[in-house]
């Protein structure tokens, strides 16, 4: 699995990107088709509070999931997201089943 990175108003920290590494490969386990990930991480000033963004596009054959969270740090916007992906990578993995019970 191919995972890039992209940081937007601000220089994210290799500790940062391991983290992210690190829960994008749990995914594998509910589709080992993943083709690559696309993490965009985002700074935003509102005001006085800093939302920190973090959008995940995750590619499978014929299909691509995408999440986007927002919390006080990188770490909690990240697992969010992969919990969102998880999601939606086991419903699709569903209805691809159905399908090929009722085709």
């Amino acid at each position: 699995m191919n995972i890039t990175f992209q940081s937007i108003h601000f220089a994210a920290d290799q500790k940062l990107k391991a983290y992210i590494s690190q829960k994008l490969e749990k995914l594998k386990k509910f589709n080992d088709q993943i083709l690559d990930c696309k993490v965009i991480m985002k700074l935003e000033n509102n005001g006085q509070v800093k939302d920190k963004i973090v959008e995940i596009l995750v590619k499978i054959p014929g299909e691509t999931f995408i999440s986007i969270e927002d919390s006080k740090t990188f770490e909690s916007s990240c697992d969010k997201a992969v919990v969102s992906l998880k999601r939606q990578i086991k419903r699709h993995k569903v209805k691809l089943i159905s399908k090929k019970r009722s085709g």
